[in-house]
């Protein structure tokens, strides 16, 4: 199984920004054991959480403008690189 298989279920990155994100979110029991300092928001699929730490970990993330924006899932980091300005200017 590659890592996007899970794209298949009628999950769509490309219609919304304020779509939610299916099967992207962290854990309930990791979001409660996390510190609210490591807990952000997906920009690109907006409402979903993000585990600051986790992304990073696996490189769901980027620098833009002298700012980090972190992503739910490796889909989110291609839509961001086309269009940054629609996403950092968000938050």
């Amino acid at each position: 199984m590659t890592s996007h298989d899970h794209h298949n279920h009628g999950h769509d990155h490309g219609n919304s920004a304020s779509g939610s994100c299916g099967g992207h979110a962290p854990k309930t029991e990791d979001l409660a054991a996390t510190s609210g300092d490591d807990v952000t928001e997906c920009l690109v699929m907006a409402g979903t959480p993000v585990i600051k730490s986790q992304a990073e970990a696996e490189g769901l993330y980027r620098d833009y403008q002298g700012q980090r924006y972190w992503f739910c899932c490796a889909a989110c980091g291609p839509l961001f690189d086309a269009d940054p300005d629609r996403y950092a200017n968000v938050a």
